[in-house]
């Protein structure tokens, strides 16, 4: 048979590959020019936050594993094709499968080095990057510590779990990924260059290449060995048993000692495959690995599930006791909820009523919670902040504020807290170029906090008392002139700001308003540690090139004492300082020796805690407010966390601050191994920032989902799963996103003083009636302290969606709502709280607004609504509402038992907004009861606030501005008639309240 001509390979002219290498070369400097750059400039922002240690360690310890992992993968497996293409037989016999390889012979053979370079350095770059991604694996399992508990099944330390076995099992995938690869490549080569003949008569494999394809098929089944033999502490992540997590009786009584056995036939499997190199038979080995095969489903997987058939599910309550046990244990320590207290709860009333005697007493007797019952919802009021405490367009506040404490005049309270940022979006078109966003617009000034259980009474009723704010700040919360600039903070986000200027030159930043002059401006130029300073001209191209900005080397503002703030945000901030934290998704501004601080909290977490439920950390964490004022957390999974640090960034010169708040956790005492220095002990904490710390969010978040399942403790109740918990869905919003948690300042049963706390519903599973109520103390001396009340099963309480309810469904709140809801206005629900009042009851109370619906309305408290054993109360104050529910004068002493109000000292309530209608039918008394008698201003009221409103609505229709003004000035002037007409009536009325209807 004559052979074929051999193929003419292609080849390019000079010109073609001169043009080819130019591009290339220039690809490959663009992409090192960038890559060099953002390295240098990352290094910098840890050179100025004092961070370098931890640059450095993860940069070396990528750098580390990239390099092994690199030369391991490219080199072994280059190794491998380079020694089947040396060994590959000088003659080859002649056949038509060697002559249609003999051109792709000819074409590899002239360029055999270059490809061989290709091949192991595209696999070793490949390699190299997935390797170095698991940098903190090999720092945890460098410097792991142990934890002190022992693993039930096997009797080791939990940290071989949680740091050692997850390296192991890293090394071992690498392992299995360079045998396959280098067995493909020899495979290929021995195929190509005739050392392995598929389809030519006699000898199939050349002695070289049997005994190098031998020796790896060898290697890939000695890793199986480790593989199995790694598998058996794998169990303890186990899911089969359905309802936990962990080795469950099939596992241990019918696969951990089968994977011992696996491993037994795998190793004799492998030494099948090296004796073949002096045998030269593959029958040994072939009968070797078919009764490992056969094994491995005998074994493996049908002994398991004949056990798990018709073993463990006829009794699996019983079978799987003592390992729901198990699970449970661990379970609640991955999650730090082995310390909960359980307090039974239980009401005189039947859900329905209320025994009046007992709420009464209960109520009076109540010092700290009715008093600092909060009715200003941070998540509502973020434009009413705006409208009130803005001051410039460029200021702004973010749409979720804050919930903190302070004692002023020796009185604690809880307040609705702010910090008056830059928000660049706000800059209007003619202030929106360069030189103003990046150089004159260059911080927020002022920090604003309202107590949370006051409004101010007047023409704008129902506005938070803003008791620190103005600028410069004042009030009751002393806060310093650099104190108050705020450089970074949330609404920052990638922007970023070059300030600093020599000495003795003018100002360029902007400062603030000049007092009682609405015209003038004070400037500023920023003299903080903050920033990188950019006075080179090597610094200035650096971030010419980062930013894409020529005016880095153009403009005038950028000078030899010019500094560029970047990273602002304080998560992000934090987050890149302690890349093995997870951040809370909820910063927020403390007022810490006079100055602005942002206070976070960092989690260390594990997917490796043996027996324990993994969750997916961002879901868990999910809210009806996530991603509407507080960051998502990554969705990763995960199976133990602990708030480990407390993190501070100094608003003004964007410090960061990382302190160990939980200096027992192992996996902390692991990072600050391999961060020395980087986490400062406890004690460097100041008593007035230990004062400020809250309960973080998220983990409580974590934590109530685990509680819904895990409060039970007896196997064969969780088993069966009788008695799950729920988290209610928020009834406020319209999604059906889950409640988030509140933070109120409350006394819990029991305890003899206040205390800040973090506070939960939980719905019995698939109900809406309430099972439990979960708080998280803040306070430093009950830190962490996590209470249950649990309420009887055999009682209907009524949960959050269902007093939502009988809120909306009461007639004098239906009433109300349907006016609220026109043309010029909205209701707007403010958070449901629930409150423990004495030892047997749990008070709802929420705050009505009222918003109206031009661009420049905002939100207004109106009326307090409050549900007790099923009796509303809906008024336009707390103790009004009370007492509906409770009879006359308990609300007044409610409300007055610490010498404050729960209104305000200044306010009751306001009228409504002059963009908001007044109630426009007659509604019932405060008392909720009996008939209103005869009042004809009243009556005379409520018909102009409704001609008022139907003028205002055809103006809107008929797009008529001036029409449009008459109807708001008609129906300012109704509102007002109105108010006055029910105070006077009020005041003839005689005789108690009658309790409310519904």
């Amino acid at each position: 048979m004559a052979m074929r001509p051999p193929v003419s390979v292609p080849t390019l002219s000079r010109r073609a590959k001169l043009v080819i290498g130019a591009i290339a070369v220039l690809l490959v400097l663009f992409t090192a020019i960038g890559t060099l750059t953002n390295v240098y400039v990352d290094y910098l922002w840890f050179d100025e936050t004092h961070y370098t240690e931890v640059f450095w360690t993860e940069l070396q310890t990528r750098a580390l594993l990239f390099a092994v992992a690199g030369v391991a993968t490219g080199g072994l497996v280059s190794l491998a094709v380079y020694l089947a293409y040396r060994f590959r037989p000088t003659f080859r016999p002649m056949s038509l499968e060697q002559q249609n390889l003999e051109r792709y012979r000819q074409s590899l053979e002239p360029r055999r080095t270059l490809i061989l370079s290709i091949v192991g350095i595209v696999l070793g770059l490949f390699a190299g990057f997935t390797a170095q991604g698991s940098w903190d694996t090999w720092l945890t399992f460098k410097n792991g510590t142990t934890f002190g508990t022992k693993d039930p099944q096997f009797g080791l330390d939990v940290s071989f779990f949680v740091f050692d076995y997850p390296f192991w099992r890293l090394v071992l995938g690498f392992a299995f990924a360079i045998v396959l690869l280098a067995l493909i490549g020899s495979l290929l080569t021995h195929y190509i260059f005739g050392g392995l003949r598929l389809q030519t008569p006699g000898q199939k494999l050349t002695s070289a290449a049997r005994v190098q394809l031998s020796v790896l098929l060898g290697l890939f089944v000695a890793l199986k060995a480790v593989a199995y033999w790694l598998d058996r502490y794998g169990l303890v992540y186990s899911d089969r048993g359905e309802v936990f997590t962990g080795a469950s009786y099939t596992d241990v009584n019918a696969l951990l000692v089968p994977k011992s056995i696996l491993t037994g036939v795998a190793i004799v499997c492998a030494i099948a495959f090296f004796a073949n190199i002096v045998f030269r038979n593959f029958l040994l080995p072939a009968a070797a690995l078919v009764l490992l095969l056969i094994s491995s489903l005998v074994i493996g997987v049908a002994y398991p599930a004949i056990v798990q058939q018709f073993v463990v599910k006829p009794s699996a309550n019983v079978k799987e006791a003592p390992y729901i046990e198990r699970a449970i244990k661990a379970t609640l320590q991955a999650y730090d909820l082995d310390k909960v207290q359980t307090v039974q709860y239980a009401q005189d009333a039947n859900g329905d009523t209320v025994n009046t005697d007992a709420a009464l007493q209960a109520l009076r007797a109540d010092t700290r919670t009715i008093p600092n019952a909060r009715l200003l919802d941070p998540n509502v009021l973020s434009d009413t902040f705006t409208a009130r405490q803005q001051i410039r367009n460029i200021y702004g506040f973010p749409e979720k504020l804050d919930i903190d404490r302070y004692t002023i005049d020796g009185v604690t309270r809880d307040y609705v807290v702010a910090a008056r940022e830059l928000d660049s979006d706000n800059l209007s078109e003619n202030q929106d170029n360069w030189i103003n966003r990046h150089t004159v617009y260059t911080h927020g000034n002022g920090f604003v906090a309202a107590p949370a259980n006051q409004v101010v009474a007047g023409a704008e009723g129902g506005e938070p008392n803003f008791t620190t704010g103005d600028l410069p700040t004042t009030g009751d919360i002393p806060v310093s002139a650099d104190g108050a600039r705020i450089y970074y903070g949330e609404l920052m986000g990638d922007n970023y700001s070059v300030v600093g200027g020599p000495s003795g030159s003018s100002p360029r930043e902007f400062d603030r308003p000049e007092s009682g002059n609405d015209q003038g401006q004070v400037n500023n130029t920023y003299d903080g540690k903050g920033g990188v300073a950019i006075g080179s001209f090597f610094r200035r191209l650096t971030f010419a090139i980062y930013y894409r900005e020529r005016n880095f080397l153009l403009s005038s503002a950028v000078n030899d004492d010019s500094k560029v703030l970047y990273v602002r945000d304080p998560r992000e901030r934090v987050e890149k300082a302690a890349p093995f934290l997870k951040v809370d998704g909820d910063p927020y501004p403390a007022v810490i020796d006079g100055r602005v601080t942002w206070v976070l909290d960092g989690y260390t977490t594990s997917d490796s805690y043996p027996y324990a439920e993994r969750m997916q950390l961002g879901q868990a964490a999910q809210d009806s407010l996530t991603g509407t004022g507080t960051s998502a957390l990554p969705d990763e999974q995960f199976n133990y966390v602990r708030n480990s640090v407390k993190a501070t960034v100094d608003a003004y010169d964007g410090t960061v601050t990382l302190y160990a708040w939980d200096d027992k956790d192992p996996v902390l005492k692991t990072y600050e191994k391999a961060f020395p220095g980087v986490v400062k002990p406890r004690s460097a904490m100041s008593d007035e920032l230990v004062g400020h710390v809250r309960y973080p969010e998220d983990l409580f978040k974590l934590q109530r989902d685990i509680l819904t399942r895990y409060h039970v403790t007896d196997a064969g109740d969780f088993y069966s799963q009788n008695d799950r918990w729920q988290v209610p869905d928020d009834p406020t919003q319209d999604t059906q996103a889950a409640q988030p948690p509140y933070y109120i300042l409350a006394q819990r049963p029991k305890d003899e003083t206040a205390s800040f706390q973090l506070t939960s519903a939980l719905n019995a599973f698939r109900r809406s009636n309430l099972s439990a109520f979960i708080s998280a103390s803040s306070d430093p001396q009950t830190y962490g302290q996590i209470e249950v009340l649990t309420l009887p099963g055999n009682t209907p309480f009524r949960g959050p969606q269902q007093v939502q309810n009988s809120f909306r469904t009461d007639p004098r709140v239906s009433a109300d709502l349907n006016l609220f809801d026109g043309a010029g206005s909205k209701p707007v629900f403010g958070n449901l709280l629930t409150l423990p009042i004495g030892d047997n009851g749990l008070l709802y109370v929420e705050p009505l607004y009222i918003r109206g619906t031009s661009t420049s309305s905002f939100p207004l408290l109106q009326k307090v609504l409050v549900n007790y054993g099923g009796q509303v109360g809906y008024a336009g104050t707390l103790a009004e509402a009370l007492d509906q529910v409770f009879g006359a004068g308990a609300g007044q002493s409610a409300t007055d038992s610490n010498g404050t109000t729960s209104d305000g000292g200044t306010t009751t309530t306001s009228p409504a907004p002059t963009t908001s209608p007044a109630p426009t039918t007659s509604p019932p008394s405060d008392g909720g009861g009996g008939s209103s008698p005869s009042n004809p201003a009243l009556d005379k009221a409520v018909a102009d606030l409704n001609s008022a409103l139907s003028a205002l609505a055809d103006a809107q229709r008929n797009g008529d501005f001036a029409a449009q003004g008459n109807a708001l000035a008609n129906l300012q002037q109704a509102v007002k008639e109105y108010q006055d007409a029910k105070a006077a009536g009020s005041a003839s009325a005689s005789g108690s309240p009658a309790s409310p209807t519904g």
